[in-house]
């Protein structure tokens, strides 16, 4: 039995228990702003939510008008945490009311995890394209700030999108120091700036041959310029303060291309960050993060790994 074999098994068991510790606490979601959101005076935004099966927590929110972030304490705190930002093509954002399962697996391992409800762009906020980037500021900046509440070491706080939620988190991580609200608390005083990135099959390019339509089409609009196409291609843009990168997708993925995660590679390399690429043969848009039998994807055992070695989990 190998070292990934038995790190898996008992994330599995760890994540099962940590389920059924949890099923009865109430769930923990903590707002991002007090009050509205920057840029959304007099919208009126009301949470929309539509099922995506059967599963009674199994949603996805259509428009969001309190962004917020639902917590995964870890039952034995290691200091480190995870902001995870989901996607849904910018169009709707794929989470559910309570903890995931890889949440609840970082949880399992020690490792507080926060679940980012993002706004999106459509419903008409005045940041624009900037919106979600606000929220994911804002919201490492409010773990941060509740670290002796949550038991983590604010340095040590990563962050991991997916899909489209990969573009959120990439941007995060280029434009972790750019001002995008006006501060309103002492919590926007700290950084936003997560110790090490993880993107998983992400969004990333808004210009043509690569990018993907519904995200550049509903984050910048229909006929978008060129100048604002590309300012929003992160793979032009990556300055010498982006935290460590870890960039993963499938080569047979048929919704976001994956000569978008090697553009961001291409990029990252170009400006010398400390970054890992990995291409999986098969798995499509959306590979399966764990396997039939429960247990993780290689992805995360790759980025324990990779973060660990920028300081995220210091005994790696």
């Amino acid at each position: 039995m190998d070292r990934r074999t038995v790190l898996a098994s008992g994330l599995a068991l760890g994540i099962a228990g940590a389920a059924r510790a949890s099923a009865p606490a109430e769930i923990e979601r903590v707002p991002l702003w007090p009050g509205t959101p920057p840029g959304g005076e007099g919208l009126g935004i009301a949470d929309v939510t539509v099922p995506r099966s059967p599963k009674p927590d199994d949603i996805a929110w259509t428009h969001i008008g309190t962004p917020a972030m639902t917590v995964a304490r870890a039952a034995k705190p290691s200091g480190a945490a995870v902001l995870l930002i989901p996607g849904g093509g910018y169009a709707r954002v794929a989470v559910g009311r309570g903890p995931g399962r890889i949440a609840q697996m970082f949880a399992a391992q020690g490792i507080t995890a926060f679940e980012l409800l993002y706004r999106l762009p459509h419903d008409g906020w005045r940041a624009g394209p900037a919106t979600s980037l606000q929220d994911a500021q804002r919201a490492m900046r409010l773990i941060r700030a509740g670290a002796a509440k949550w038991g983590i070491d604010p340095a040590r706080v990563a962050a991991m999108g997916f899909s489209a939620g990969g573009h959120v988190v990439g941007s995060l991580g280029t434009r972790a120091d750019k001002v995008t609200y006006d501060s309103i608390d002492a919590a926007d005083r700290l950084p936003a700036r997560p110790i090490a990135v993880a993107m998983f099959f992400p969004v990333v390019s808004m210009l043509p041959p690569i990018a993907h339509d519904q995200s550049r089409r509903e984050l910048l609009g229909v006929n978008p310029s060129e100048a604002l196409a590309r300012s929003w291609s992160l793979e032009l843009d990556v300055p010498a303060a982006t935290p460590p990168t870890l960039v993963c997708h499938a080569a047979d993925d048929k919704t976001v291309k994956p000569a978008n995660s090697l553009a961001m590679f291409a990029g990252l390399q170009a400006a010398s960050i400390p970054s890992e690429l990995m291409i999986a043969e098969k798995g499509g848009h959306g590979i399966p993060l764990f396997d039939a039998d429960g247990k993780p994807y290689i992805w995360f055992d790759l980025f324990r790994l990779f973060a660990g070695r920028h300081g995220w989990l210091p005994n790696l």
